[in-house]
């Protein structure tokens, strides 16, 4: 497996579209994922074999980031590529002189919550009934991570 992560671009996201949809439970509107020009925006796609195999969308506001959403395709789960798309982006927050990089991940999503843990990232708090559910509501952990 060829990889490489680059800027997110127009191109990737019909791909990415449909990653969203396959990897989360809740995914994001398209029109939400076609926005690339948000404040503070540093988007990137993680491309295996030149194909779109995950991403991120983060946004960087005077020196905090927010990992806003990231998602490995499934077919790709499993292999370090989760672990690897994290690590590019707390070491592209450390290039930028970002000061502390800020979560969310539901409460159900273990496999997440132990990446970032880790990583090195905290539980700092829980959002209560944050993130819907099939059948009602879940909780969203708030994690930190300062560089």
């Amino acid at each position: 497996m060829n990889i490489s992560i680059v800027p997110m671009s127009a191109d990737h996201l019909d791909q990415i579209y449909q990653i969203e949809r396959r990897a989360h439970s809740f995914p994001w509107k398209e029109s939400i994922i076609r926005a690339l020009d948000s404040r503070g925006a540093c988007h990137h796609t993680l491309l295996v074999d030149g194909r779109v195999g995950g991403y991120f969308y983060a946004q960087n506001i005077v020196g905090e980031v927010s990992l806003l959403n990231i998602a490995i395709d499934p077919v790709y789960q499993g292999k370090g590529l989760g672990r690897q798309l994290l690590a590019f982006l707390l070491s592209l927050c450390e290039q930028q002189d970002a000061e502390s990089v800020w979560l969310e991940v539901r409460a159900s999503n273990l496999p997440a919550y132990q990446l970032y843990l880790n990583a090195g990232f905290n539980e700092v708090d829980r959002r209560f009934g944050y993130y819907p559910t099939e059948n009602g509501r879940e909780d969203a952990i708030i994690m930190s991570y300062f560089l």
